[in-house]
């Protein structure tokens, strides 16, 4: 029986979809984690009585005909990066992305990776680098005798060194926009990397012709909504279940027809 062999695939499609959500809920603390989101196709359809064929010798055509279906399969795990909200933490190095943007981050193989977790700190040289200790391009140095670091919305760094009055700038932050978010690829560390569905990244500075803004001294959290997420869990244990209940029943029948002398 096809019932099988169906129920089969929407037992292994239901298991994806509850592996996304736990990601999704384990990840729920995680700064600037973008949730996740399974989506499904239906899978080849066997034709019967094909659609549209003459279904008697005076040429009348058959209205609907019959396709039988063959399950179903996952056609893709997408990102959805709709904005997290903003915790302050008055933290001096802590960078917050409202709207579009990326971080970007020099890797130690030389490659650059995009982010919007924006806790840095201070290396031993004192560059501006993230938790991992990779440097945020475009390189932004703060000096020993700095007494008071500021970050405005448009990235600039302004800095006052003791005994002088007016601040200094002494470096920009740059982000990065890409045609397709969903396309980039997840490396962990809350990291990216450019791939050819992302497209090529657009650099420039914050507050650009859209490229959002940095809002210092706080950091953007997950997107996560529990609510949504253990009701999303309940509807897939649910179809789970039905799915196995089919196999149950096929198996049923089979052993019915089994039994017939």
């Amino acid at each position: 029986m096809s019932a099988l062999d169906v129920a089969a695939t929407g037992m292994l499609a239901q298991q994806l979809n509850v592996e996304v959500i736990a990601n999704n809920i384990a990840n729920l603390n995680t700064t600037a984690y973008k949730r996740q989101r399974p989506e499904f196709q239906d899978l080849l359809y066997q034709n019967l009585e094909l659609v549209g064929s003459t279904s008697s010798d005076n040429g009348t055509i058959d209205a609907s005909g019959i396709q039988l279906g063959t399950g179903v399969q996952t056609s893709a795990v997408y990102r959805i990066t709709g904005q997290g909200n903003l915790v302050s933490t008055e933290n001096t190095f802590d960078l917050a992305i409202e709207e579009k943007g990326y971080f970007q981050v020099e890797l130690p193989s030389g490659d650059t990776a995009y982010t919007r977790a924006g806790s840095f700190q201070l290396s031993p040289d004192r560059e501006i680098v993230n938790s991992d200790g990779y440097r945020i391009l475009p390189g932004i140095t703060i000096a020993a005798d700095v007494t008071e670091v500021t970050i405005n919305s448009t990235g600039e760094v302004l800095v006052k060194v003791a005994g002088q009055v007016t601040p200094q700038n002494v470096g920009q932050f740059e982000l990065a926009v890409f045609p397709n978010e969903a396309g980039l690829q997840a490396v962990g560390g809350n990291m990216f990397l450019e791939s050819a569905s992302s497209g090529n990244p657009t650099t420039g500075t914050p507050g650009s012709t859209g490229i959002g803004t940095v809002i210092q001294g706080f950091l953007e959290s997950s997107n996560v909504n529990m609510v949504t997420e253990i009701t999303t869990l309940i509807a897939a244990q649910r179809a789970y279940e039905m799915n196995s209940k089919v196999i149950q029943t096929s198996d049923e029948m089979m052993q019915t027809a089994n039994q017939v002398t």
